[in-house]
């Protein structure tokens, strides 16, 4: 019977990656220039510290850019509260790795009411569907994209 599982991964390479590019980029801006700013990544967390609160926002969104150029979906970025200490605002953006309990729940009762002919389990941090048909499966797909979870999802394991 074929069957996918539903995931939530991020790569961390990837994510290196772009913290380098976005570094990179902040070193040849010139409205940065003589101003304390800097990424960096600690373990799976990514510390963006600045001056001003509008410089915080402008690193964060260069950073998303240059995610989004190393194709890692930004839903992935988990942003924290901005903190103030001495004269440094920080921001620290963790990654969602896995899907939550509650959002496993929210896609299996989306493929119910659907009514799709598939059945979907929750295993872990993973959500495995299967289904007689391919066409069903692939609907489904669909269906997950579509859906506006707060959370970016990849489909693996698709078996035949």
């Amino acid at each position: 019977m074929p069957s996918f599982d539903i995931v939530s991964d991020v790569d961390f390479v990837e994510i290196r990656n772009a913290v380098d590019n976005s570094s990179r980029e902040l070193e040849t801006r010139f409205d940065f220039r003589g101003v304390e700013a800097s990424f960096k990544l600690e373990k799976e967390v990514v510390k963006v510290t600045t001056e001003s609160d509008y410089q915080l926002t402008q690193l964060i969104a260069m950073l998303r850019s240059n995610l989004a150029k190393r194709f890692v979906d930004a839903q992935a970025m988990d942003q924290k509260d901005i903190v103030r200490s001495g004269k440094f605002f920080t921001c620290n953006v963790a990654f969602k790795q896995g899907i939550e309990t509650s959002v496993a729940k929210k896609i299996v009762k989306m493929l119910k009411e659907e009514k799709l002919k598939v059945q979907a389990s929750i295993q872990g941090d993973k959500v495995r569907v299967t289904g007689k048909k391919r066409d069903d499966l692939q609907a489904a797909m669909a269906l997950v994209r579509g859906a506006e979870l707060g959370q970016s999802f990849q489909f693996e394991n698709f078996r035949d």
